[in-house]
């Protein structure tokens, strides 16, 4: 099982549409470690690291959003990472 870790940053509508719950309910269910936050200039930021094929089914999943977003772009990359990340959380 290949592991992987990406950054993702999601423009459009996505703040206050329940992006960021939607985005840690996905990631549990997935099993994929890592974070996800509001950015201040209305984007959504997210970490997730994990299975590699888990990890690409919640940046697809991003890719949609929940009902009420409108997605226009995500941009991914990968990251090397420096911090231990452990379990799933939205942060403030």
């Amino acid at each position: 099982m290949k592991k992987k870790r990406v950054r993702v940053v999601i423009s459009g509508h996505v703040q206050g549409v329940f992006f960021r719950s939607f985005i840690s309910s996905n990631a549990k269910m997935y099993n994929l470690k890592g974070w996800v936050k509001n950015r201040p200039n209305k984007k959504v930021e997210a970490v997730f690291e994990g299975d590699e094929h888990d990890v690409d089914k919640l940046v697809e999943l991003c890719r949609q959003g929940p009902p009420g977003a409108i997605v226009k772009e995500v941009d991914v990359k990968t990251d090397r990472g420096l911090e231990a990340l452990s379990g799933f959380e939205i942060r403030h």
